[in-house]
């Protein structure tokens, strides 16, 4: 599993115009699920997305998690993540999951997220959504399951 995660000050998703999920501040995760993927791959992204120490502390250093400071996660699913660009200027998708197996794994991590006590709000699977986001920092890293 791949994810591109964003501390956000605030974050929504909407399909054919009306908002479907939105967080005030926390994470945008944006989750992609890979050919090779298992419910492994959703626990342990969900457990290190949730304990991801990306929000400053009293002396400004990156030292609290999501729900230490009372955030929330907005998790999209992006199989575009395993958009392979080596190739020719079309990427190949290859190496995404199934649809089937994707939304499978991808309701796994947001119900992991959920066990574990954070705020979650999601896009609609396969839909065309428009996200919008206020990145906080900004501060974008990847997180991945691949190789543990």
């Amino acid at each position: 599993m791949r994810a591109v995660v964003q501390r956000v000050k605030k974050a929504s998703v909407a399909v054919d115009g009306a908002t479907v999920g939105a967080i005030s501040h926390g994470l945008l995760v944006l989750l992609g699920v890979g050919t090779g993927d298992t419910a492994d791959d959703a626990r342990y992204m969900a457990g290190k997305i949730a304990r991801l120490r990306i929000f400053s502390d009293s002396q400004g250093k990156m030292n609290l998690d999501v729900q230490e400071v009372g955030g929330g996660i907005l998790a999209v699913s992006q199989f575009t993540l395993y958009g392979d660009c080596r190739r020719g200027r079309r990427p190949s998708f290859s190496q995404a999951a199934p649809p089937q197996t994707a939304e499978e794994l991808y309701e796994e991590f947001v119900r992991e997220l959920k066990q574990l006590g954070v705020p979650v709000a999601t896009g609609v699977f396969q839909a065309h959504m428009d996200v919008e986001l206020v990145n906080d920092g900004p501060v974008t890293l990847i997180v991945s399951s691949e190789g543990e």
